[in-house]
């Protein structure tokens, strides 16, 4: 059958605890792991906002971290065009979409394509979006 290849989306963007355990998690089920960092465009339209860090740095801080075997700039929200690119066999998410409505077509997308998606706990303590708050509370205070 040859290796479990993995794939973890994310932004990855003011890098933090929660995206090293799920980085760490998604490691141990897969031969292969591969980190899907969210471009600048993509983020900006998913989120309405644009990273702090660009994309050039955040592809190569995870790369760096060394728990990874490979990065790729996810320039689409269809995670299917990530899997006609990569490959993966399991795609790692965290539990904060489950049940979601967005998270419902996430699976039923990549079932459609042989992918299984695996849910991990949120870290909830520490988020980039507590981070962004807590940035723009000091600049301003």
């Amino acid at each position: 059958m040859g290796p479990v290849i993995g794939y973890v989306p994310g932004v990855y963007d003011l890098f933090h605890v929660g995206h090293l355990n799920a980085l760490r998690q998604a490691r141990e089920m897969c031969d292969v792991l591969v980190a899907g960092v969210v471009s600048d465009e993509v983020c900006e339209a998913a989120k309405g906002l644009r990273p702090f860090v660009p994309l050039s740095e955040r592809l190569e801080i995870v790369e760096a971290i060394g728990i990874v075997d490979a990065v790729y700039a996810e320039t689409t929200t269809d995670k299917k065009d990530a899997w006609e690119e990569v490959g993966f066999h399991l795609l790692f998410k965290g539990d904060d979409w489950r049940g979601t409505p967005k998270g419902d077509a996430l699976v039923t997308r990549m079932e459609g394509v042989g992918v299984e998606v695996v849910w991990f706990p949120y870290t909830l303590q520490t988020s980039s979006t507590a981070l962004r708050s807590a940035i723009g509370r000091a600049l301003t205070g």
